[in-house]
């Protein structure tokens, strides 16, 4: 039988495919905890990109939902994509800590040559009593691992007591307009050893089941930019079969779900508000189907990334909040191409719904003008 030509998705229809998977398309009534499932994982570098992530995507959201998911740990901050903060559900913790092992693994290895003398096994033992004691800060941890080891290098012993076991963030950190300083503990720790020891293990082809639900359609070098794994063309070919296949615009080939939503390039996109660090941007190798080339060294400063916005589905621009005491906040918006009338109109609207979103008090949305330099 002659093999049929995929055919190929428009940067547009990528979009849109990506947008209605990743919630953003129209908010839904999901509860919270079943987002953080089907997106798999919230990134969570710092403490409220999860929420503002939620706010853009479902209707209805309360910060307090999140928080108490959290709470009764259900929810947890942990170390898995990409070896990066991300805010799993407790399930997904406990699958998906296995499966990106091999990246703290590497990890591990990069620092491997500042650890004259270490005994990796004998550090991760130690390190395993101190969080299960009780929750310690990353500095009390590398405070007794110098003890130890005073002449290895303190950001490698950080770097591998991270690497090396599975650990959790505790609450309060997280928690919606709570402080509270950077603890850990494991997972048996948190979550119980029964329920750890329990967790059905996850195949390859489980996790790129889902990472086409949230972000196809996709290669196989967008999951493994997703994921910070390689090595994962024999998952994609196993289940081959059970998937369709399609090409972008410069031939790459893309698999997806076969049921999976692919709306009408021409669906119409409102904008959103997106934190710093989602996912949405970071989970391709070939980020144009959101972010237009010429923008892209726009959206971060250094290592650090700007919260961006989008409007007809691509971002253009970035945003900031300045938030008060007395609950009033400012939103600054600042595009990287003038704007139209509509298009600002529906920004301001788009700003009070994630202004109003955590019962803030009063609020005001400032548009700045475009600047070629910003």
């Amino acid at each position: 039988m002659a093999s049929t030509t995929p055919p190929v998705l428009s940067l547009r229809a990528l979009n849109r495919a990506t947008l209605a998977r990743q919630l953003l398309l129209r908010r839904t009534r999901m509860p919270a905890k079943d987002a953080v499932r089907h997106l798999v994982g919230l990134q969570a570098q710092n403490t409220k990109p999860p929420y503002h992530a939620l706010a853009a995507r479902l209707d209805g959201f309360r910060p307090e939902e999140l928080s108490g998911l959290m709470e009764r740990r259900e929810v947890a901050r942990v170390v898995t994509l990409r070896s990066t903060l991300h805010t799993h559900t407790a399930d997904d913790v406990l699958a998906l800590g296995p499966f990106t092992r091999p990246v703290g693994d590497r990890g591990v290895r990069q620092f491997r040559k500042r650890l004259a003398g270490v005994d990796v096994d004998v550090l991760t033992a130690l390190v395993r009593e101190l969080v299960e004691e009780r929750p310690r800060t990353p500095k009390e941890i590398r405070e007794v691992l110098l003890e130890r080891w005073p002449d290895a290098d303190p950001l490698a012993l950080t770097v591998t007591a991270r690497c090396s076991l599975p650990l959790v963030q505790v609450t309060p950190r997280g928690l919606w307009d709570r402080s509270g300083q950077v603890e850990l503990t494991t997972t048996d720790v948190w979550f119980g050893p029964r329920r750890v020891r329990e967790a059905p293990p996850v195949r390859p082809e489980d996790v790129v089941l889902r990472y086409l639900a949230a972000f196809g359609p996709a290669s196989v070098k967008d999951m493994q930019t997703w994921c910070g794994l390689t090595r994962l063309r024999d998952a994609f070919e196993r289940l081959r079969p059970r998937l369709v296949t399609f090409r972008d615009p410069r031939g790459t080939e893309l698999f997806d779900l076969p049921d999976a939503p692919r709306p009408d390039p021409d669906t119409s996109a409102p904008p959103r508000f997106l934190p710093e660090f989602d996912n949405l941007l970071l989970s391709h190798a070939d980020r144009s189907r959101v972010v237009p080339t010429e923008y892209r060294d726009r959206t971060w400063k250094g290592n650090q990334a700007y919260r961006t916005f989008l409007v007809d589905g691509l971002v253009a621009g970035i945003w900031a909040l300045d938030e008060g005491r007395d609950g009033a906040a400012t939103m600054t918006v600042q595009p990287f191409t003038p704007l139209t009338g509509a298009q600002r109109d529906a920004l301001i609207d788009e700003a009070g719904y994630v202004l109003t979103t955590p019962g803030r008090g009063p609020f005001d949305v400032r548009i700045g003008t475009f600047a070629a330099d910003a």
